[in-house]
């Protein structure tokens, strides 16, 4: 070996020595010091010995190269405090108990900015509870743990409200769980390689946009939240047995606008609304290689859906209660399956597309039956159906004004930016 790369080497060994086996810095000591004064700490690069809990109003900064270390025994970062910021940490090492909610950062308080932290072998990520106006920006989390029961949630809101989500990437983790929480915004996330991209329960009048969810076994999951706003996300590949791109159940007044749900088991899962008054409104949506793009069920009704985009799913539209007319609004969708003409050329065909269940009405009123979907015997049942109709077909659906050509689809946010700001604008 060259004399040159002997000393080179050996300068490395040198500084490579004095860390072997050196024990991390306790930060406790750190922090109590630090509120008892300014009331800031930045942190020289290193690692740093947790668990630790924050009592008090404080600036935490690790300059993106701070690692803390947990016990794997707790929670590594419980803050206990508002107006505080936590800032360009590396968090690592929690505890395993899904009853104690052992988490990277665990906040109970008010008004904090948790940002730019890189969260790591941890069973719990974020966890906000009973707390208010915070802001959570531009982390990275991701869960311990192979299969997805064994994980914890990337972000768990409880009892918190008018917080901001925005700019985050979770991956790897259960669910991002939004629990008694109203009133919050989740904005430019991305959320890959879990269980259910959001699950929203008893949240009101939240705003849900700009995210990307995609590998996902479930996409958005909306349950008992009233005046609900999807707008501008999309979810991608939520393919498991029971997943959708958007699930809604026993919500009203919900929006769901501007949304592209692509590869799905079901591009759109939704009930009736519990409100007659209060409408589930689909609006410039784009519903495209789904196995079924929308399925309705229980109850036909309280649903208006406008200027949507039907392409190259294998069922459009399922409805457990088909034949009821009026149920429904459909006006100006576009169906790649149209059959109609356009003598007018005004754009809209000149005939209602009509969407009638034949044989699949087999599967729809028998779930078990849906194992034999797209056989040979039910295909050839399916077609001996359609040509000699020897009961009468239930009509699913009719859109008096069918769209004849979709313009190309133009997503109102970039998603092809990097992770975290997949919220920016178009370009």
């Amino acid at each position: 070996m060259p004399a040159f790369l002997r000393s080179a080497l050996f300068a490395v060994l040198l500084a490579l020595l004095p860390s072997i086996g050196r024990p991390a810095t306790p930060l406790q000591p750190l922090i109590d010091a630090a509120l008892a004064g300014t009331g800031i700490l930045r942190l020289a690069p290193g690692t740093y010995a947790g668990p630790v809990r924050i009592d008090g109003r404080l600036i935490l900064d690790g300059g993106g190269q701070a690692v803390i270390e947990g016990d794997h025994r707790s929670s590594v970062i419980t803050l206990k405090a508002s107006g505080s910021v936590l800032r360009g940490l590396i968090v690592r090492g929690s505890g395993d108990s899904h009853d104690q909610i052992h988490s990277g950062i665990y906040v109970e308080g008010h008004d904090n900015r948790i940002e730019d932290n890189r969260l790591d072998d941890v069973l719990f990520g974020i966890v906000l509870q009973k707390a208010n106006r915070n802001l959570v920006r531009g982390n990275q989390v991701r869960s311990r743990g192979e299969d997805t029961a064994d994980r914890g949630d990337g972000l768990r809101l409880w009892y918190a409200m008018d917080n901001r989500i925005e700019d985050n990437v979770f991956e790897h983790m259960r669910d991002l769980t939004i629990t008694n929480s109203p009133r919050n915004r989740i904005i430019g996330n991305t959320i890959r390689d879990s269980r259910r991209a959001m699950n929203f329960l008893f949240s009101t009048r939240s705003l849900v946009e700009a995210n990307l969810a995609t590998g996902n076994a479930t996409g958005i999951v909306v349950i008992n939240s009233n005046g609900f706003i999807l707008r501008n996300n999309r979810v991608m590949h939520a393919m498991h047995v029971s997943g959708a791109g958007i699930a809604i159940k026993e919500s009203t007044a919900v929006l769901v606008e501007g949304n592209e749900l692509i590869h799905c088991a079901v591009g759109l899962m939704a009930d009736s609304s519990s409100d007659p008054l209060s409408r589930l409104v689909l609006s410039n949506n784009r519903l495209a290689h789904n196995v079924t793009a929308i399925n309705f069920y229980g109850e036909r009704g309280g649903r208006i859906l406008i200027d949507n985009r039907f392409e190259h799913n294998l069922w459009q539209v399922t409805a457990t209660n088909a034949g009821q007319l009026d149920a429904e609004y459909w006006h100006g969708n576009y169906w790649d399956d149209y059959q109609g003409f356009d003598l007018d050329q005004d754009g809209i065909g000149d005939q209602p597309h009509e969407l009638y269940v034949f044989a699949d009405r087999i599967w729809m009123e028998t779930p078990e039956a849906s194992f034999f979907r797209n056989s040979p015997l039910m295909e050839m049942v399916d077609f001996l159906e359609r040509l000699a109709p020897f009961s009468n077909p239930a009509l699913v659906l009719r859109d008096r004004a069918p769209v004849m050509h979709a313009s190309r689809w133009a997503p109102a946010v970039s998603f092809n930016r990097p992770a975290g700001q997949i919220g920016a604008p178009a370009d």
